[in-house]
């Protein structure tokens, strides 16, 4: 291998570096291809949506769309749910955040249970999801982890078979 042929090759990772994030940045829109409608809840990103990864422009366009769809009183409750979660101290936001990830993680059949244990939980009176709740903070971090399956149990008449955890969780 000659020299020049030595600096082509060593020059080229450096150039597919420098490179690849041009490639990126062309594959995402354009603001002046975005609907008006996407332009307006946008707006704040304008000035830097050239400089935005397509993949969050994407996350970004499909947020604006549901946001278009809402009703006036939902955007109010998702502006309240917003600035709460911009209010949480940044260990918590973080700590949220895994807990979503290992959620997503899970197996749809899982993810589903844990959803209808949660609406199960949305339908009791508020006095009585107080009282759950102080007494989860009176527990120690063992009882709440024996407590935790007993989540994962349907209540009667739940439509799931309460045979089915014995089946997929042998031995426990």
């Amino acid at each position: 291998m000659n020299r020049g042929s030595g600096v082509l090759v060593a020059a080229l990772p450096v150039l597919f570096l420098i490179l690849m994030p041009v490639q990126g940045a062309a594959q995402g829109t354009r603001w002046d291809q975005l609907r008006p409608e996407e332009q307006q809840v946008l707006k704040p990103f304008q000035d830097r949506w050239d400089q935005i990864p397509a993949d969050r422009q994407d996350r970004l366009r499909r947020g604006a769309e549901r946001w278009q769809k809402m009703t006036p009183q939902e955007r109010d409750e998702a502006r309240v749910r917003f600035e709460r979660w911009r209010e949480l101290p940044p260990e918590k936001r973080r700590e949220i955040r895994e807990r979503y990830d290992r959620f997503r993680q899970m197996p749809p059949e899982d993810q589903n249970r844990i959803r209808q244990s949660y609406q199960r939980y949305r339908q009791l009176p508020p006095e009585r999801r107080q009282e759950l709740r102080e007494k989860w903070k009176g527990m120690t971090p063992q009882q709440q982890e024996e407590v935790r399956p007993r989540w994962q149990t349907p209540t009667p008449g739940s439509g799931r078979d309460p045979g089915e955890r014995m089946r997929r969780y042998p031995g426990r």
